[in-house]
C-alpha cells in the first residue's frame, strides 16, 4: 500500500495577473487530497501554475492529470500517441517537421485556446518538457478573465450578447494526410464570446484566434464586421500586462486552466537546429455557458469525453 505524502503548497506569482510556481511537492509522489486542493486553488487563481524539476515519466504524468478529472484521448486529429499511453500527445519539432516541413516546434504558434472547436473544449491542460533547446521555445500564456474585466463597459456589454463560430482550420493544414484527418472529422462548435467559468463564475473573452480566423465568425455579423469586431478582443487578450513567458528546463511541468487562458508556442526556433520535445495530457472539458445561460452548440464533430 503507498502512503500518502502531506505537503503544504509553496505558491509563487510570476506577475501581477498570470502564472505561479509551486514550489514543496513532488508530483511523483501520490498527494493527499488537501494538497490537490491547494494546486486546484492556486490554478484558479493564477490561471496557469508551474512546477520545475518534477522529471516525471508518462506513466505518472498521467496518474497526476487524473487526480484532477478525465482524461480524453491525445487529440482528436493527433494519431501518434507513445506506445501505451493514448492520452498523451507529444509536441516534438521532429515530427512537426515531418508533417509540416519547415514548420519545426509546434503546428500553432499563434495565441490559442486548445481545441475550441469542440463543443466541450478540453478544461485544463498539463504539459511536461522533455528536451527543450540551450535558449528560445519559451511558451506564454494570458489571462482570458483579466483581459475581459479590462474591457471598456460598453465593449464587455457588446461581448457578452456575442456568439462566434470555432473550427479546426489553418492553412498549414490544407492538404498532406494531417489536412485529409481534419476534413473527414470537421471540428465545428458556436460558442459565446464570453464564457461563465464553471467553477469561479468569473466571466473570460473566449476568443481563440487559431479557431476564430475566418472573418464570419461572429455569428449574425457581416465578414467585414467580425473581422473588426475580432480584431478588437483579439489586441486585448495579448496586451503584455495579462500575459506570463515561461522558460522551460527539462522536467518541467505547465498546468493551465483551458477555460480561462490562451498561450502562445514558440516562433523562434525554426532557423535553428534544435530539437524541443514536451509531452500534453488534456482534461475533459465541460460545454460553454454564455453570460445569457445560453450553452455552445455543436455544429460538426462530437463532445469529446475521457475516461
Amino acid at each position: 500500500m503507498t502512503s500518502q505524502v502531506q505537503t503544504l503548497i509553496d505558491v509563487r506569482p510570476l506577475s501581477g495577473y498570470t502564472g505561479a510556481e509551486i514550489h514543496g511537492v513532488d508530483l511523483r509522489e501520490e498527494l493527499d487530497d488537501a494538497t490537490i486542493a491547494e494546486i486546484r486553488s492556486a490554478l484558479l487563481t493564477w490561471k496557469v501554475v508551474f512546477f520545475r524539476d518534477q522529471n516525471l515519466d508518462h506513466a505518472q504524468q498521467v496518474a497526476f492529470g487524473r487526480r484532477f478529472g478525465k482524461l480524453t484521448p491525445a487529440h482528436p486529429h493527433e494519431t501518434a500517441p507513445p506506445e501505451g499511453f493514448p492520452e498523451i500527445l507529444p509536441i516534438d519539432s521532429r515530427r512537426y517537421a515531418q508533417l509540416f516541413g519547415n514548420r519545426k516546434v509546434t503546428y500553432d504558434n499563434g495565441w490559442h485556446t486548445d481545441v475550441t472547436a469542440l463543443v466541450n473544449p478540453p478544461a485544463g491542460s498539463i504539459l511536461r518538457a522533455d528536451i527543450v533547446p540551450p535558449y528560445g521555445g519559451d511558451t506564454a500564456w494570458t489571462n482570458l478573465v483579466a483581459a475581459y474585466q479590462a474591457l471598456p463597459e460598453p465593449l464587455r456589454t457588446l461581448a457578452d450578447s456575442l456568439r462566434a463560430r470555432h473550427s479546426f482550420s489553418l492553412p498549414i493544414f490544407d492538404g498532406g494526410e494531417y489536412g485529409k484527418r481534419i476534413a473527414s472529422n470537421p471540428l465545428v462548435a458556436i460558442h459565446p464570446v464570453v464564457r461563465v467559468h464553471p467553477e469561479t463564475g468569473e466571466r473570460a473573452l473566449f476568443v481563440s484566434p487559431s479557431f476564430t480566423a475566418r472573418d464570419n465568425e461572429i455569428i449574425g455579423l457581416s465578414a467585414r464586421q467580425s473581422h473588426r469586431v475580432l480584431e478588437l478582443f483579439y489586441e486585448q487578450i495579448a496586451r503584455p500586462e495579462f500575459t506570463v513567458r515561461f522558460k522551460w528546463n527539462p522536467g518541467d511541468i505547465a498546468f493551465w486552466d483551458n477555460r480561462a487562458t490562451a498561450h502562445l508556442g514558440p516562433s523562434d526556433l525554426g532557423h535553428l537546429d534544435f530539437d524541443r520535445v514536451l509531452y500534453r495530457v488534456t482534461l475533459e472539458g465541460d460545454v460553454p455557458v454564455g453570460v445569457d445561460g445560453a450553452e455552445s452548440e455543436l455544429v460538426a464533430g462530437r463532445p469529446f469525453l475521457g475516461s
